[in-house]
């Protein structure tokens, strides 16, 4: 009888700490992932802003540079990203593909 006691308590010890141990580490996975995520977001803003400056001064924006421009805008906004950028996009993706020419 006491060594069921005995058995439950310490069963119920190991247990307990296992599923703390797993929680502690689920949560330092989630906050890595969350670190990792805004990284990514704040990176993907900056060469964003990055580009509409580059190709602003030109005047024009290349087709390959605006395919490259909206993967990063999709992954931007899978991401989480809100829509302050949106209108920078949009202003990149409105310039012409193609120098204008000097007259």
């Amino acid at each position: 009888m006491i060594w069921n006691t005995i058995i439950t308590v310490v069963v119920s010890a190991v247990v307990s700490g296992a599923i703390t141990g797993v929680a502690v580490y689920f949560k330092g996975i989630k906050k890595r992932t969350t670190a990792l995520e805004e990284g990514m977001l704040s990176l993907l803003r900056t060469e964003i802003i990055r580009q509409n400056d580059k190709y602003s001064d030109r005047g024009y924006c290349p087709i390959y540079a605006k395919d490259a421009l909206q993967k990063e805008y999709d992954a931007y906004h899978q991401l989480g990203g809100n829509g302050t950028i949106t209108k920078i996009f949009n202003n990149t993706m409105a310039l012409p593909e193609e120098a204008p020419m000097n007259r």
